[in-house]
């Protein structure tokens, strides 16, 4: 296994009778990252996780984590993890229940402890089955990540989290990192994805579609570029640019002439040759707006199954940075 990797399967698949859950996924991760593990309901992220971790045995390929076998003891002890749904008894106390892993891993750092029970508003003498959704998934965070894993898999974290304590986390997983730790962040959050992830990979029918890091996803958004200019042109003097999508013409507000014509444009990908396309145009101002990194991932997330099975991405498959 590379030493830099934290994560790595080869041809990893997993099949329930007919049903194809996960299909040849090359994939690894390196010592350091945040990875962002993405695609829709049924995609197959939560089985990799239980595949890496053993609570499934694969139908072929393999998978190591740490530079060993998620089955084995000394390597799920440097691992930190946080199912989509956190079942425990009850009637534990978040005391009872940091306690009991405390014991598994071997104790854990009382004041740390503290300190994280403090940054999410935990009071640790309530039982679990009283809390709600939001105060769970708390203790679950504060579970997962109480003896300083070396490796961090999350599925779906911030769920049933206000602003603030998504923000609180969010510092909690860079200060992770900071210190070495490597997380597997599985989300259907996506800006949180788009601000923590070094990388991203999309998977749709149980199949890679893409790794990708999040500036290469960037050059695939479409994004909107306002242009006032001196010169009115006609929409359909854009129609052949390379990467204009949609270009539409916008007369200046009466009394507000020296603004001049607005010429909105879509541009997927560079917009080097709009750009060059408006210059003659006498260009007054330029607006740009953020490209919406979500239409991205709904593209892919969207693709029919046949398209899902051919490479989509330059940095597709098992990549490294």
């Amino acid at each position: 296994m590379d030493a830099h990797a934290a994560i790595l399967t080869t041809a990893l698949t997993k099949h329930f009778g007919r049903v194809r859950a996960l299909q040849d996924l090359n994939l690894e991760v390196s010592r350091g990252e945040v990875f962002g593990y993405l695609g829709p309901n049924g995609a197959g992220k939560t089985t990799t996780i239980r595949l890496l971790l053993d609570f499934l045995r694969p139908t072929a390929g393999m998978s190591e984590m740490l530079g060993g076998s998620g089955a084995d003891p000394a390597v799920r002890a440097r691992v930190g993890y946080l199912p989509a749904e956190l079942r425990v008894d009850p009637r534990y106390t978040a005391t009872d229940l940091l306690a009991f892993y405390g014991r598994l891993r071997g104790g854990h750092d009382r004041a740390w402890v503290a300190e994280l029970l403090d940054r999410f508003g935990l009071d640790p003498g309530r039982r679990v089955g009283e809390l709600s959704t939001g105060n769970r998934r708390k203790v679950g965070i504060v579970a997962a990540v109480a003896h300083r894993p070396e490796l961090l898999i999350l599925d779906e974290p911030t769920s049933g989290l206000d602003p603030l304590l998504q923000h609180e986390f969010q510092l909690l997983v860079r200060e992770l990192v900071g210190e070495g730790a490597t997380v597997l962040l599985s989300s259907h959050v996506l800006p949180e994805v788009e601000v923590l992830a070094d990388r991203v990979a999309i998977l749709r029918q149980g199949r890679l579609v893409t790794v990708a890091t999040v500036d290469e996803l960037r050059l695939q958004a479409r994004q909107r570029i306002d242009l006032y200019v001196a010169r009115r042109p006609a929409s359909s003097d854009f129609a052949e640019v390379p990467g204009v999508v949609e270009a539409q013409v916008v007369p200046p507000r009466p009394g507000a002439a020296d603004a001049g014509t607005l010429l909105r444009l879509v541009v997927e990908g560079s917009a080097a040759a709009a750009i060059s396309a408006a210059a003659p145009l006498e260009v007054l101002r330029v607006v740009t707006h953020e490209a919406d990194l979500e239409e991205v991932f709904l593209r892919y997330y969207q693709r029919d199954s046949s398209a899902a099975d051919q490479p989509v991405a330059a940095s597709e498959g098992r990549v490294r940075p």
